[in-house]
């Protein structure tokens, strides 16, 4: 474009000369401004492509000037180049190995003259290299076609860009000679790791991860061997039918396995082939296997050997039923047993507890007898103690009461009770006085002769009363003797 313009302002110029050799001839003056004037800006919009240059966003360019100074830019917007020459790489390449490619599905197709001519990205492309599936050989040299896709980040310090630069020239060169090989070859080199049934037997994840260390850090140094190992499974022969299931084996229960070996240095590291790449600041930002596709063969026989499986797991599982069914069995033979030894059981055990009971109950009743009757024994003690004390105490009493009627009676005679009697005496005789019956008129006859005058009564009541005093065994009167005797002791 900037060449472009440069003409463009040349031939502008000429215009100019040949505007004013016309004005000699009689031209109008105001074409030659104008001419002038649109060459000017012809030869400088040329100039200006021709020194600078727009720096897009996701790439780093690699700028040489005319005066031979290199440099990186990896900025976003105009910068200046002054006639010289520059590179666009992209901060991040993709190496993809797809069958969508073949199909037509990811845009320009990229491979000229077979799988493995490579045309370099362009900006409409949806990787940096598209490869169709590669073919790679497990260790058990079944072949699968591989799908996988690998992202490589360019180096940003200008030191290191400038060695890839200057080693590599192009991005297209870069992914030819480095990125593209080391790609197929360690696809390559991970197919060998393991054998295709490892693969499809829970070996994916582990095959994903070997690719991506490789691919990061190098090649695995390893040695493929041969062993011989012993089967665990027996075989054995069914020709003899009387031996039923007591066959005799045959066969020496081996077979021969690969084995790869890794190769460690002397500090007991494994080996790896360095990538090159690396040397040169690139390095792995993403790597993944998309898919894997085996040959037909390989899937056929999976299929078969799917079916097998199949099939022993649906004889396992009818085993599983039968043995299920024979213990059904059993288990119900044995839960009626257990229910009639349930039942005699409980039958056994309602007579025993209640035997237990009934000894427990003539066991209780007799210690309930005992009980009352130690207690009736206790309280016979007790009582007899009380009744004992009760006659003591009562003797006791008695003594003291007769004690103190004794010191009473011979401290005053009895008199208190002795003037009470006499008194109640009196009383009886003045009562029986006072109510006797008195005739109006007396007649009395001889001298000595009663006449129930009042001094007769008054003499008869007197006789009464001494006859009562001599029954009595009293005398009014309180002898000295008495007196003294009366008296405490300690005076």
């Amino acid at each position: 474009m900037s060449t472009f313009l440069i003409i463009l302002g040349f031939f502008a110029l000429i215009a100019i000369g040949v505007l004013k050799f016309w004005k000699d001839y009689g031209l109008p003056i105001f074409a030659v401004p104008v001419l002038a004037t649109f060459a000017g800006f012809m030869l400088i919009g040329g100039l200006f492509n021709k020194i600078f240059f727009y720096a897009e966003p996701g790439y780093i360019y690699h700028v040489r000037t005319i005066t031979g100074s290199e440099k990186v830019i990896s900025d976003v917007g105009y910068n200046s180049y002054l006639f010289g020459r520059y590179n666009s790489w992209k901060r991040a390449m993709t190496v993809q190995a797809s069958s969508l490619q073949q199909k037509g599905l990811l845009g320009r197709s990229i491979t000229q003259g077979g799988t493995d001519s490579i045309q370099a990205e362009h900006d409409t492309a949806n990787a940096s290299a598209m490869l169709p599936p590669l073919n790679i050989i497990f260790l058990d040299q079944v072949d699968a076609n591989v799908e996988a896709t690998v992202r490589f980040s360019m180096p940003t310090e200008p030191e290191i860009f400038l060695k890839l630069a200057h080693e590599y020239r192009s991005p297209a060169n870069l992914l030819r000679t480095a990125l593209i090989p080391a790609f197929k070859e360690t696809l390559q080199a991970t197919g060998s790791l393991m054998s295709a049934e490892e693969y499809y037997s829970g070996g994916r994840t582990e095959f994903n991860n070997e690719f991506e260390t490789q691919i990061t850090t190098g090649l695995l140094v390893v040695r493929r061997e041969e062993r011989l190992v012993e089967t665990k499974q027996k075989i054995s022969g069914s020709a003899n039918a009387s031996l039923e299931n007591q066959q005799k084996t045959y066969g020496n229960n081996s077979k021969m396995i690969y084995v790869v070996k890794k190769l460690l240095d002397k500090n007991g590291i494994p080996r790896r082939k360095k990538q090159k790449f690396g040397d040169y600041g690139v390095t792995v930002i993403d790597a993944r296997i998309t898919d894997l596709v085996p040959n037909s063969k390989f899937v056929e026989r999976m299929q078969l050997k799917q079916k097998a499986s199949a099939d022993r797991a649906i004889a396992r599982e009818q085993r599983i039923q039968e043995e299920e069914q024979r213990l059904l069995a059993i288990a119900k033979g044995e839960r009626e047993v257990a229910e009639r030894q349930a039942k005699a059981k409980v039958v056994q055990i309602q007579r025993t507890t209640e035997a237990e009971t009934e000894k427990q109950l003539a066991i209780t009743h007799a210690l309930k007898l005992k009980a009352q009757s130690e207690i009736g024994k206790e309280t016979a003690q007790i009582n007899l103690e009380k009744a004992r004390i009760d006659a003591e105490t009562k003797h006791t009493l008695a003594e003291a009461e007769a004690y103190q009627k004794r010191v009473v009676l011979e401290a005053d005679g009895a008199l208190a009770q002795k003037l009470a009697a006499e008194v109640k005496i009196q009383t009886l005789w003045a009562q029986a006085f006072a109510k006797r019956a008195v005739p109006t008129n007396v007649f009395g006859g001889a001298s000595g002769v009663p006449s129930g005058r009042d001094d007769e009564a008054k003499n008869f009541m007197q006789i009464l009363t001494l006859d009562a005093a001599e029954r009595l065994n009293y005398r009014r009167k309180v002898s000295k003797k008495t007196v003294k005797s009366a008296k405490p002791k300690s005076e």
